[in-house]
């Protein structure tokens, strides 16, 4: 943005905004002047407004916390958000880095339900299109969103331990597949080889709502000389699809 039309005030009511959000309760007037490099009579000046709006409150020790008008602000901000909407917004920002097809879907019991796909200009086209439903633990966008579960849950959502086998590859039992759930927490990713569909390869990343809730999923998907040559991009790419993603959903601890 041009400086000229840049508001310092504004600007410095943010980074007080901020630094309480992070530490609440714990920063009084003189603290957030000296961690701001905010002179004291222009932060007292600052804060006293922001507590006649409601936008900060004053709690024991003279120290700060957010107040109810930002609460409502939050509120009125999910009841707008639309993750489809986002979805094809930052979704199309991805497929033009990698050019291939990105999956947008929801875990509903083992199955995974899609709900939208921007597509690549390639000419390969997924069979798996908005409102349709495939086996969780055959792809890579359901897998991922396994990883809300623990052994036990997983154990309670496959009882018969034995997994329906789409392809050679399929995983087999519901051991195979909490091992590649463990990976998964740690490196924020999960792919998929052929598990599903012969010849299709996916990478699939978590989006997490501002209740830190896993909530969706996302991920791209190719044929194996596309994985071959653009699988680490593709990975890094899906990973930050979903931080993008989570941020906007309200995400504030996205690893």
């Amino acid at each position: 943005m041009a400086e000229k039309y840049w508001v310092p005030a504004i600007e410095r009511t943010n980074l007080v905004i901020n630094l309480i959000a992070k530490e609440p309760g714990k920063h009084k007037l003189i603290d957030l002047s000296k961690a701001l490099n905010i002179n004291k009579s222009t932060m007292f000046s600052l804060l006293n407004t922001l507590e006649v709006l409601g936008w900060v409150v004053k709690g024991n020790g003279d120290t700060y916390k957010l107040g109810p008008t930002l609460g409502s602000y939050s509120a009125a901000y999910f009841r707008q958000f639309n993750i489809l909407q986002s979805f094809y917004l930052e979704a199309a920002k991805s497929v033009d880095k990698i050019h291939e097809t990105i999956q947008l879907g929801i875990l509903q019991g083992t199955n995974v339900v899609y709900l939208a796909k921007e597509e690549s200009k390639s000419r390969v086209r997924l069979v798996t299109d908005p409102g349709m439903q495939f086996p969780a633990h055959a792809s890579a966008i359901g897998k991922i969103q396994l990883i809300q579960y623990d052994y036990d849950e997983l154990n309670n959502l496959y009882p018969d331990d034995h997994l329906f086998q789409l392809t050679p590859r399929t995983l087999k039992n519901v051991e195979e597949l909490w091992k590649e759930l463990e990976s998964a927490k740690k490196t924020g990713y999960i792919c998929e080889e052929q598990e599903g569909t012969d010849e299709f390869y996916c990478v699939a990343a978590p989006i997490y709502n501002h209740e830190n809730e896993l909530i969706a999923g996302v991920s791209f998907a190719m044929l194996e000389h596309s994985w071959k040559e653009k699988k680490e991009r593709a990975i890094a790419e899906i990973i930050d699809l979903g931080r993008r993603l989570s941020i906007q959903s309200g995400c504030v601890d996205y690893n």
